[in-house]
């Protein structure tokens, strides 16, 4: 007798699998996260598709004998993608790109095909489009290239035959949640559908060693949909991140095997697609009022790169018993810590203001070093005097109220003098490590406490 289909219980976010339903999942805590699977049994198609997969299967081999060749990462054509990936494409890798819908995931890849298709075979495989929508979405981005073939197909395992026998030089997958497996007895997107279609893409580009690119969508709260398991199967996890209201887009690595995950790439979404910011600090001061209160330009170090950002502050009288504190772009606590220790250590009364923090230009700033700027911001529009336009601070504050060093602090100088700054205020431990030849062009004043900040500049 065949056997039937068998109901199981998958936790979308670990992937812990039970007989029954709990309102909290026994492996990871976390509660109404279990879904309903059907699991049927293994096909006898299924079974001659698993044999014929074990003839591809890998042999051992002594790391002295792997020769690493130079040409192991494909060049995309965007330099600000090249960054975010340590260089390029990887050959046998599996990049996952995810971002909110309509943030330019598709755009980027069509826009890498068109330089990849230059000199390698390219293919785009398409679960939610048909071939004429790519043809006129591609004709809008100024696609043309002969070598980019398009697959509107659904079904992984299918997908994968092609591939071994095609053999492109470089797969884009759009998108992984309208992906499956026939065999498997759930919906698109599912939770097992993911992780298996992942799996079975992730070893066919180990064994083909072609490198795959597939695009992942988020749920309502910005995670990527999917069990958490689809982030660990892939070599990169890529977010695209920015307001669709806005034009610019940052590209973070949350994940790279291949190179670190500290740098960005900032692009700009216009009507033929995306174009590179080679200046992203040009592009968050642009607009920057003059001789306006509660604005303080900080420098962030995103990987090897510095980065101008202006932290603006608005400090009102509150209306209510509770003041108001918001935060946009930088951590609340870390903003309500600061605002502690304004009122201990420098004397800067807020319990009765409501005080605003907001970072210009939909950036997120998670690095210390940007304390001294929020606190200067809020005390500028505290007291209603303009911070100078020519003058930029940088530095960790503690909780005695000390500036506690920075690490990079002869980038961001530099930074700050390519751009014209005149003032810099930094920690006075890193005064003692600058250069003097760094002084030349620009004044740089060490500060050892909060106090001293504040009488140096306003």
């Amino acid at each position: 007798m065949a056997s039937t289909a068998k109901t199981v219980y998958v936790c979308s976010a670990c992937g812990y699998e039970s007989s029954k339903w709990y309102g909290q999942c026994p492996g990871c805590r976390a509660w109404n996260t279990l879904e309903e699977e059907l699991r049927a049994p293994v096909t006898p198609t299924a079974k001659r598709r698993s044999t014929a997969a074990n003839a591809n299967r890998s042999t051992v081999q002594k790391l002295s004998e792997i020769t690493a060749d130079t040409e192991h990462r494909f060049d995309t054509g965007l330099r600000e993608l090249n960054r975010v990936l340590g260089g390029g494409l990887v050959k046998g890798s599996l990049v996952l790109l995810s971002g909110d819908p309509g943030i330019g995931k598709s755009t980027l890849l069509l826009q890498i095909c068109e330089h990849l298709g230059k000199g390698m075979r390219v293919l785009y495989v398409s679960g939610e489009e048909s071939a004429h929508q790519l043809k006129l979405r591609a004709a809008r981005l100024g696609v043309s290239t002969d070598n980019l073939s398009l697959l509107c197909e659904t079904d992984a395992q299918y997908i994968c035959e092609v591939l071994a026998s095609e053999k492109p030089d470089i797969v884009m997958v759009d998108s992984i949640q309208t992906m499956n497996i026939p065999e498997l007895n759930s919906s698109f997107g599912s939770v097992t559908q993911v992780r298996e279609t992942t799996n079975l893409f992730m070893r066919t580009a180990k064994t083909l060693n072609i490198p795959i690119v597939i695009v992942g969508h988020v749920n309502k709260d910005g995670n990527i949909a999917g069990p958490k398991v689809l982030e660990h199967i892939v070599d990169a996890v890529l977010y695209f991140e920015g307001d669709r209201n806005l034009s610019y887009r940052i590209l973070r690595a949350v994940k790279n095997r291949y190179g670190s995950t500290n740098e960005i790439g900032v692009f700009e979404m216009q009507d033929k697609g995306l174009v590179e910011v080679e200046n992203p600090s040009m592009m968050l001061l642009s607009g920057r009022p003059k001789n306006v209160s509660g604005s303080c330009v900080a420098c962030i170090m995103e990987g090897s790169r510095p980065i101008m950002a202006e932290v603006q502050s608005l400090v009102t009288p509150t209306g209510f018993g509770t003041p108001r504190r918001m935060a946009t772009g930088v951590d609340y606590g870390r903003v309500a810590m600061l605002l502690a220790v304004l009122e201990k250590r420098a004397g800067y009364f807020v319990g009765n203001m409501d005080c605003y923090v907001n970072v210009v230009g939909g950036l997120k700033i998670d690095e210390p070093a940007c304390d001294l700027s929020v606190a200067l911001a809020v005390v500028s529009g505290l007291k209603d005097v303009p911070v100078p336009e020519d003058v930029l601070a940088f530095g960790e504050i503690g909780l005695g109220g000390e500036i506690r060093a920075v690490t990079a602090c002869e980038q961001r100088i530099r930074e700050a003098e390519k751009l014209g700054f005149q003032k810099c205020v930094v920690p006075k431990y890193n005064l003692v490590k600058i250069k003097k030849s760094l002084r030349a062009n620009i004044e740089v004043i060490g500060v050892s406490n909060i106090r001293q900040a504040f009488e140096a500049i306003i």
